[in-house]
């Protein structure tokens, strides 16, 4: 492979991974629609924002759907940090305890 090639190979990479990205940022914004709906719900019923339960279901769900290359570990992190985000969404959108 030339360096030309390289340049050329890495430049296709690159743009997928910005389509990828993309989509990634449709389906976060996606899911905070989703959990908006759900913190409107839990603020109606003055429902507690953490649900340690439901957020085993989470972390047992999207572990499940992992086929790798990523493991376990790393997708139950980023889930976490998700997770972490859409909390605070609902606490800061829709007055959560």
């Amino acid at each position: 492979m030339t360096l030309d090639e390289a340049k050329e190979a890495l430049g296709v990479c690159r743009g997928e991974i910005d389509a990828i990205d993309r989509r990634m940022v449709a389906l976060l914004n996606e899911r905070s629609r989703v959990v908006e709906r759900i913190g409107a719900v839990k603020a109606n019923m003055s429902m507690p924002v953490y649900e340690p339960k439901r957020e085993d279901e989470v972390y047992a769900n999207i572990q499940s759907a992992n086929e790798g290359p990523i493991s376990h570990e790393a997708i139950r992190r980023i889930f976490e940090r998700i997770i972490d985000e859409m909390r605070t969404l609902q606490r800061t959108r829709m007055g959560g305890k």
